[in-house]
């Protein structure tokens, strides 16, 4: 049933840009890409490969001028022996469905391959005046800075994983009443796949040209309660999030959690780009943080954003020409000397064809949290419709 419920899903997909010729109310967009990684392990002399052919649709359906119903899936067939190492661990993070629904549907799979579709938007969001009602599998962005977000209970974005920039989505429900032309309350609640409940409610309001934001709710087991900020000085944008997490079950016999993390950017005139954060978490260890597994994509919240007391992150970007964009990002662990470099170029060959070249090198002692993972090297052909 669940394969059924599928196959006509991808024949709406199908069939929408015929009825978007006859009809201005559909709008169809996506992409195919090819890449390829390379990874080096830190422990070995054997390189592997994995290759991956990825595709994307989006389907939105403007009903009328208050009804709009999005569908959104993606499409992946990964091969190669780095796949084959991992098996099956690599293979069950990737096809696994972390929402109410299992929308993710493996369709075949062997020992070097998978391919695999996952629905990651699924909702109608009804509008009138100035009340805003999302249900359905959607993205609930709370986040406010660009790289670590303690505020995104909904839907913990993962930086390593730089090739889904839609995100995940989670089956949810979401208000949004606009108080004013700068304000805003949400209610959401979302179950996840082990029925486990997350229920926040969030004001947004302006004050001195500064977005402010405050939240509170529940998160699995724990008590949340945020805030964040998003403004400029001196041209420079300027941007923070802070959580407490405390155990709703033990709340008098255990001690909470903070999360803060704290940016700043600016875009000088000849466009060069600098970015830079930091992030501290009060349970974090300022000794050997433990190796992340960066292959299991799925697992992250913001209470495991870093293992660390403190992580620093640094930026800097620059158009070559107007086609061409080189990028250079680092994330360095200050107590047990571990960090990340991930250097970038993009080329834009035309309006609808890119190619992207990314190195995601870690280096550190053993058992550090960005040590004994090596380097891998990614090159991605990307076309747009």
């Amino acid at each position: 049933m669940k394969k059924i419920y599928f196959i006509f899903f991808i024949l709406f997909i199908l069939i929408a840009p015929k009825i978007k010729a006859q009809n201005n109310s559909i709008d169809v967009k996506g992409f195919l890409e090819y890449s390829n990684t390379t990874w080096a392990p830190s422990t070995s002399d054997t390189w592997m490969g994995l290759s991956s052919i990825y595709n994307r649709v989006n389907v939105h359906w403007y009903a009328n001028n208050e009804l709009t119903f999005f569908a959104g899936v993606r499409n992946n067939f990964d091969y190669g022996a780095m796949l084959a190492a991992f098996n099956p661990m690599y293979e069950q993070s990737l096809t696994q469905d972390n929402g109410l629904m299992d929308l993710t549907f493996k369709w075949a799979s062997g020992k070097s391959y998978v391919f695999y579709s996952n629905i990651d938007r699924l909702n109608f969001k009804w509008s009138h005046k100035k009340l805003e009602l999302t249900v359905g599998r959607q993205r609930i962005n709370w986040g406010i800075n660009l790289i670590w977000n303690p505020n995104d209970i909904f839907n913990t974005y993962n930086y390593f994983n730089f090739d889904y920039v839609e995100r995940p989505g989670s089956d949810a429900v979401l208000a949004q009443y606009y108080t004013g032309s700068l304000s805003s309350l949400q209610l959401a609640a979302k179950l996840d796949y082990k029925n486990r409940l997350t229920a926040a409610a969030m004001y947004k309001f302006n004050v001195a040209n500064y977005d402010i934001q405050l939240l509170g709710g529940v998160m699995n087991q724990n008590i949340v309660l945020g805030a964040g900020w998003a403004g400029q000085i001196k041209g420079a944008g300027f941007t923070g999030e802070a959580s407490y997490f405390r155990n709703k079950d033990h709340f008098a016999d255990s001690t909470g959690q903070w999360v803060v993390s704290v940016g700043a950017n600016y875009t000088f005139t000849n466009s060069l780009y600098l970015n830079t954060s930091f992030i501290y978490n009060s349970t974090g260890t300022t000794q050997k943080a433990g190796l992340r597994n960066f292959l299991d994509m799925n697992n992250l919240s913001p209470r495991t954003l870093t293992l660390s007391r403190m992580n620093w992150f640094g930026e800097i970007s620059y158009p070559i020409t107007p086609l061409i964009k080189a990028d250079l990002s680092a994330i360095v662990n200050p107590y047990d000397g571990s960090a990340f470099v991930g250097p970038s170029l993009s080329f834009n060959m035309t309006q609808n064809l890119e190619i992207y070249a990314m190195g995601q090198i870690f280096t550190g002692n053993k058992d550090t949290e960005y040590g004994d993972f090596g380097q891998l090297y990614y090159l991605r052909v990307k076309w747009s419709f």
